[in-house]
């Protein structure tokens, strides 16, 4: 337990008393540093593995900081009582969790060993290698598949799909709970044909039943400009309540538990 506990690993954040991102009340831990560059990214602040300085409300904040298990643990177990009453628990967020496996593995193994549940919420690309190390000890998957073809995907994400499908699937046949999410990006993936294919995707993989869309939002758009970047997304509007319910339908259509919001 203590060599798990001096795990080291940088963090952007920790948001006590969730209500997303996995059952119940929960702990998200946000892990600096992802593979992605989603033109939507509503943290990308979380992008880079580097500690940033960003400039938010004219105050310039440092982003990111080097922590142990143990420090992490101490804030998660804070609010056991609540997870135990509401079936919630520790969440791994990003960022991307995967970009930095051995501190996701050690902060996981903790969970586990103070009675805690788990849940990431992750895009699955990396190795299955990977990913399989952390699987025996997460209670669910919760799986972006953002777009089922490849180009489309990477002119969105600076990433193709190929690894990403292929690791649902063998998530999948693990056995371990799998839900599949779907950020909703007008222009990108927001007719019911694209929802569709994602659909039919998710619904084709053993065990999975639930597939929650997630709608657009302009949420952390100024952290862009707190980071000198520029948003390329601004003429954008969130997609209004009745698309999000027609899609939600499409979705049920596939015989999946659909969901708005996540």
């Amino acid at each position: 337990m203590d060599e798990i506990l001096n795990v080291r690993g940088r963090i952007f954040d920790i948001q006590r008393f969730s209500v997303h991102d996995g059952p119940g009340v929960r702990t998200i831990v946000f892990l600096k540093g992802c593979p992605l560059r989603c033109r939507w990214c509503c943290n990308p602040e979380s992008q880079s593995y580097e500690i940033e300085k960003m400039t938010q409300n004219g105050t310039v904040k440092t982003v990111g900081r080097d922590v142990t298990v143990e420090e992490v643990m101490q804030t998660v177990i804070k609010d056991r009582i609540y997870y135990r009453r509401s079936g919630g628990g520790l969440t791994l967020s990003g960022g991307e969790m995967l970009m930095q496996p051995e501190f996701a593995l050690a902060l996981l193994k903790a969970a586990k060993q103070n009675g805690i549940t788990t849940a990431v919420e992750s895009t699955a690309f990396a190795p299955f290698s990977t990913i399989e190390k952390l699987l025996p000890y997460i209670d669910t998957f919760l799986m972006d598949i953002k777009h089922i073809d490849s180009a489309k995907h990477k002119e969105y994400t600076t990433k193709p799909n190929e690894l990403i499908l292929e690791n649902a699937l063998r998530i999948a046949k693990s056995g371990t709970h799998l839900i599949v999410r779907t950020p909703v990006i007008p222009g990108f993936n927001d007719t019911a044909d694209e929802i569709a294919a994602i659909a039919r995707f998710a619904s084709s993989l053993p065990g999975v039943n639930e597939m929650h869309i997630l709608p657009y939002h302009r949420i952390g758009q100024d952290k862009y400009a707190g980071l000198s970047r520029e948003y390329t997304l601004a003429h954008l509007t969130p997609p209004p309540t009745e698309q999000m319910e027609g899609l939600l339908k499409v979705v049920c259509s596939y015989g999946l538990e659909g969901k708005i919001g996540g």
